[in-house]
């Protein structure tokens, strides 16, 4: 499990905040935080992985944690989640070592794709071994928002970029295969829509399929992800 903190001073927002990543398999929230100050004590107190954080706090900007957290040696990464459009911040933000910069207002599903992409970015530099240019490439967030260097066809009627993305994240970070019912738990989809999201990676080759005997019942659809 990945433990995050949510900082924002707008109470609404935190909690939509909270809301989504709490959704989202593998997250937990261990704290939501309304200043800059908070956020810090939080960060020093509960010791989260990620901290979502807003660059306008009333008593310190988002810099201005990142920058104190990073003095204070916190092993911490930082999702900024802002309304601030200002280059020179943006810049300061991504010099400061931030995973991803996303700008309100945003849809859900890209709040959500950027933390099954930072849980993929965590299992690619968590295992043992070397790394190759393809996972650096995806570690560093220089591939395309599907895993690896993959054509985007077009999407069957009915299905959408965004969730196929999310769908493709997780079964690339899948070992060794995925299950329909799996992903579906995974991302907040049914079973149903989650296996025509598979069923469309494998069709396009981009995935392949086996089918896993139990003790009785049908047979059980593995999926594996094959391209990037």
């Amino acid at each position: 499990m990945c433990d995050v903190l949510i900082v924002d001073d707008d109470f609404m927002v935190a909690r939509a905040h909270e809301r989504i990543v709490a959704q989202q398999g593998g997250f937990t929230v261990v704290g939501v935080a309304a200043s800059g100050s908070d956020a810090l004590a939080q960060i020093a107190d509960k010791a989260p992985q990620l901290v979502l954080l807003d660059m306008y706090l009333p008593d310190m900007t988002g810099l201005d944690v990142i920058r104190r957290a990073r003095a204070a040696g916190r092993d911490v990464d930082f999702l900024v989640l802002s309304a601030a459009r200002e280059a020179e911040m943006v810049t300061a933000a991504l010099q400061g070592g931030i995973v991803s910069y996303l700008l309100k207002p945003f849809k859900i599903t890209e709040l959500q794709s950027r933390l099954v992409g930072y849980a993929e970015r965590r299992r690619l530099l968590g295992r043992s071994g070397d790394l190759s240019q393809s996972d650096l490439d995806q570690a560093l967030g220089r591939a395309s928002a599907w895993p690896g260097a993959v054509t985007v066809f077009t999407l069957p009627k009915g299905l959408s970029k965004e969730t196929a993305a999310l769908a493709a994240a997780a079964l690339a970070g899948s070992e060794p295969d995925l299950a329909a019912s799996e992903c579906a738990e995974l991302l907040g989809l049914s079973r149903v829509v989650a296996r025509k999201y598979l069923e469309y990676f494998v069709d396009s080759g981009q995935a392949t399929v086996s089918l896993r005997y139990g003790q009785a019942g049908r047979p059980q659809r593995r999926y594996v992800w094959l391209a990037g």
